[in-house]
């Protein structure tokens, strides 16, 4: 019986070091994480050894994050990046009824509210001048949606930002906006990255199996259309973030297999941008009020996730990102200590986590970021979305624009 891991073990495992831990694994588990690190690809291990790795206690889960921890250094270094962005939610009235969600609205309560794209441009154009290079856009779905209006908040956005980049509409969005207009996925797609759509993100995604989506959502999209969005996104040169939901009604096993079909898209599509574990947060949610789910993820399944997120996606998708407004400032850190390279962005203006019970905020500065990853030891880095422009940030008390390095990476 692996000896169970205290508290302060747990928070205090960034000083180990993967050499120094490797010697107390069983031998079933460094067996499967020095072949990962040997040829620093997720592939080189079977799905059950993967099981055994997303099951691990006591010192073999020591090993498990020391082991991501050195992949993290090897495959992105000590670099931690962050995007400059604006979150902006163009609606909460939503017909969709996800349990896991505190954020929609029914269409007569009273704090409901709707955006039209004049006003979504509006804050861009805001976002723009407070030095963002990114709005993220999605919102709820509401009846009787205007067939067009994804593309025209595209459209108003441009027309007002021109070089903003835009993350906008999640599969569950994109299925919506097929029925409403009628036309093929992929037309629609090519109609909205030519009216300006740049990426897509990942997200309605949570666990990518049919028996818990529907606990969760008896409404949403299924995992088929879910693939078949994001294959056919990537197909018409549209990237997108990936994303998994965990802490609720799922198991390690579910981890697993998510991760491993995130993989199999990557491989043939080659479209992800990163991956973005997303704890789920209980506090105000019909799901965990009505007994279906537990109280959101523990210590260990936070560093857990994302340091099998770093090995068993290794040599596919290499940024892993933290969600930092559903993690606490110290549980952000030590995540990214487990195997995640990237902050997020600044968002400027969160509402779907909050409203579900998160207390870290609406929005982290750059300068909040920089000093988090200093502190940290690490390396702050300003990025783009697609992580093809960096610019590497001095410490603060010597950062000036004049400073700023700005290395191009293909």
């Amino acid at each position: 019986m692996p000896r169970a891991l205290s508290i302060s073990e747990l928070e205090n495992f960034p000083s180990l070091d993967w050499f120094d831990v490797a010697p107390a694994l069983t031998p079933e588990v460094r067996s499967s994480l020095e072949r990962i690190l040997e040829t620093q690809n997720g592939n080189a291990i079977a799905q059950e050894e993967a099981f055994a790795l997303a099951h691990a206690e006591g010192d073999d889960l020591l090993g498990l994050l020391a082991a991501a921890n050195l992949l993290r250094a090897d495959l992105a270094g000590n670099l931690i990046t962050y995007v400059v962005n604006r979150n902006i939610n163009f609606t909460n009235i939503c017909f969709v009824g996800c349990k896991f969600c505190a954020f929609s609205r029914g269409p007569r309560e009273s704090d409901t509210y709707f955006l039209n794209p004049d006003q979504v441009a509006q804050k861009a154009a805001e976002a723009w001048q407070l030095g963002a290079t990114e709005v993220c856009i999605q919102g709820g779905l509401p009846h009787g949606l205007p067939p067009f209006y994804y593309r025209d908040i595209l459209r108003a956005v441009k027309n007002a930002v021109p070089a903003m980049h835009i993350h906008a509409f999640s599969p569950m969005e994109i299925v919506y906006g097929v029925e409403l207009t009628g036309m093929p996925l992929a037309d629609y797609l090519s109609m909205l990255r030519d009216n300006g759509l740049g990426t897509l993100p990942g997200t309605a995604a949570e666990i990518l199996d049919d028996e818990i989506r529907h606990i969760l959502s008896a409404n949403k999209l299924s995992t088929a259309q879910w693939i078949e969005v994001i294959r056919t996104a990537h197909r018409g040169g549209i990237r997108s973030t990936s994303t998994m939901m965990y802490g609720h009604t799922e198991t390690p096993e579910h981890w697993v297999r998510q991760m491993r079909l995130l993989r199999e898209i990557q491989d043939e599509t080659g479209g992800f941008t990163e991956f973005v574990p997303l704890g789920f947060v209980h506090q105000n949610t019909l799901l965990f009020h009505q007994g279906l789910a537990r109280s959101g993820p523990t210590l260990t399944e936070h560093l857990k996730v994302h340091a099998l997120a770093r090995l068993l996606l290794a040599g596919s998708i290499d940024n892993i990102q933290v969600s930092w407004v559903k993690l606490n400032r110290r549980l952000s850190q030590l995540c990214l200590h487990a195997g995640a390279n990237d902050y997020g962005g600044t968002l400027m203006e969160e509402n779907i986590s909050r409203e579900a019970g998160a207390t870290a905020g609406q929005y982290t500065s750059p300068e909040d970021f920089q000093s988090l990853i200093l502190e940290m030891g690490r390396i702050p880095a300003e990025r783009n979305t697609i992580y093809t422009r960096i610019k590497l940030k001095l410490p603060l008390e010597k950062f000036t624009a004049e400073e700023t390095l700005e290395p191009e990476f293909a």
